[in-house]
């Protein structure tokens, strides 16, 4: 935050949008990589259960064409996400929410917007994501003066 800027807590509405707060993983001492291969299918996640290190690949984004570069398992995360399963009603709201970040690179959406990509109600979504738990870092964007 820059000097003179106060971050604001605003209540979170249906338009408010959220994301992945990568800071939230490293403030909580949790592990996200392991996370994050808990979202690959099996055969993908015993590829990379003993690797410490990941090679950076490069990423061409199927809708807009951009090249961006991609740990292996950002890639694999990728690949994963375009199995029309990867997000499914037996999936848990919150890993939903979180493989919906995943998938669309940590583009900000908002829970109107995530019920459409989860088939789950955006008044839940809010409620689940919107009070003071925060579940696998996903919080609101923040809101400065």
């Amino acid at each position: 935050m820059q000097p003179g800027k106060h971050s604001m807590i605003v209540k979170p509405t249906l338009d408010t949008k959220f994301h992945i707060d990568y800071d939230w993983w490293g403030r909580e001492n949790n592990d996200l990589r392991s996370y994050m291969m808990t979202h690959l299918l099996p055969d993908m996640r015993e590829k990379f259960e003993n690797k410490d290190t990941f090679e950076q690949v490069d990423y061409i984004d199927p809708d807009s064409g951009e090249v961006f570069q991609l740990d292996e398992l950002g890639l694999a995360i990728q690949e994963a996400a375009k199995r029309p399963d990867f997000i499914n009603p037996q999936t848990s709201l919150v890993d939903s929410v979180f493989r919906v970040f995943l998938a669309n690179g940590n583009i900000p959406r908002s829970p109107q917007e995530l019920e459409q990509d989860t088939g789950r109600d955006a008044r839940t979504i809010l409620k689940t994501f919107g009070g003071l738990q925060v579940y696998r870092g996903i919080r609101p964007l923040p809101i400065n003066e």
